[in-house]
């Protein structure tokens, strides 16, 4: 396993880590992700250390809580072995503070979280999402707060725009508190807009990005094929239809060529993609799910090998779309605005 350092940091994180949103199933909208029990979780854990993964991915939202909870279970014992990263921001509550990046709900959910975890700290603490109505003040320098009490290592955030991020490190530089070292962010063949703005800030910045969702919602699994429509029982109807839609034709190109680099590399379309993404710039670590063991097993295997170039260039191609203004007017001026991968013509 390749280790990659975490943005401006001295964190060394594995280029496949775990998301553990599979554990608990404790709703509809999990449950269409899995819901392994701690026997279970425990034994996927077992896979990912003995393949060299130390980071570990969850958030108090996930099954409200019981993620975490069998998270903390399967790693008892082994704490030293393992990263933690795990989130807040999103509702927990009914209350009119159960939810946001403010003071007085990030303390509370950072104690809940290291209960639930059965931990002492978190190594990677991510605000999931950008509470407009929180002064940026506020949340930082609660963050930073946690940081000298030990509570928490790193921060990072999660699903910001270029500007929220900006403004956020910005903050941090003007009072000397600690910096979002990382940007966990969706990104896939099928959802490169994380290029545009995303990808050249995290240069800029050494913002490293942890990838959720490399696999398009499910849609790049290698079950769905032209010509090949999904059953009407397949779970991909439902968890596709939480993530951004796809235009058919365009998801049945890229597919296309995922199957051709496929047969080239004697590889799986899904283990195909999760390398794409490996060989992309600001990327830390790639953020796997897995139902069962054997799921685990194949993504697993897509660290251990690399696409040439003309297979990356071949699905480059496939997967690359015209994006909005301003970033197909700033690419006009390519050559004083040189960008990190390649771009449509």
């Amino acid at each position: 396993m390749e280790y990659r350092q975490l943005g401006y940091s001295g964190l060394k994180v594995s280029a496949l880590s775990f998301g553990a949103g599979t554990f608990g199933g404790g709703n509809e909208f999990f449950k269409a992700w899995g819901s392994s029990d701690v026997a279970e979780a425990t034994r996927l854990v077992d896979l990912c250390l003995d393949a060299g993964v130390n980071l570990f991915d969850v958030a108090n939202i996930y099954s409200t809580g019981l993620a975490e909870e069998i998270l903390g279970k399967a790693i008892e014992g082994r704490r030293d072995k393992v990263l933690i990263s795990t989130k807040a921001t999103f509702k927990m509550g009914d209350g009119p503070n159960d939810l946001g990046s403010s003071r007085y709900h990030v303390i509370q959910q950072c104690d809940a979280s290291l209960k639930r975890l059965g931990t002492d700290y978190i190594d990677i603490y991510h605000m999931h999402g950008f509470d407009a109505t929180t002064p940026i003040e506020e949340t930082l320098d609660t963050l930073n707060t946690l940081m000298h009490q030990g509570k928490v290592r790193y921060i990072a955030c999660s699903n910001f725009s270029g500007w929220h991020l900006m403004k956020s490190l910005a903050i941090s530089d003007r009072y000397g508190w600690a910096r979002y070292v990382a940007h966990q962010v969706y990104y896939s063949l099928v959802g490169r807009e994380y290029e545009w703005e995303l990808m050249p800030l995290g240069l800029d910045q050494k913002v490293s990005s942890l990838i959720w969702s490399p696999l398009g919602w499910g849609r790049l699994t290698g079950k769905i094929r032209r010509g090949h429509p999904l059953p009407e029982t397949s779970r991909l109807h439902k968890t596709a239809d939480y993530g951004p839609q796809v235009d058919d034709e365009y998801l049945y190109t890229v597919v296309d060529a995922l199957e051709a680099v496929a047969k080239e590399t004697g590889k799986t379309v899904p283990q195909v993609a999760l390398n794409w993404l490996l060989q992309r710039p600001t990327v830390a670590s790639v953020i796997m799910g897995a139902r069962n063991e054997e799921q685990l097993k194949q993504n697993l295997a897509a660290a251990e090998w690399n696409l040439t170039a003309k297979q990356v260039a071949k699905l480059d191609k496939a997967s690359a779309v015209q994006p909005v203004y301003p970033y197909w007017h700033q690419w006009q001026f390519a050559e004083r605005n040189p960008l990190p991968v390649p771009q449509v013509k």
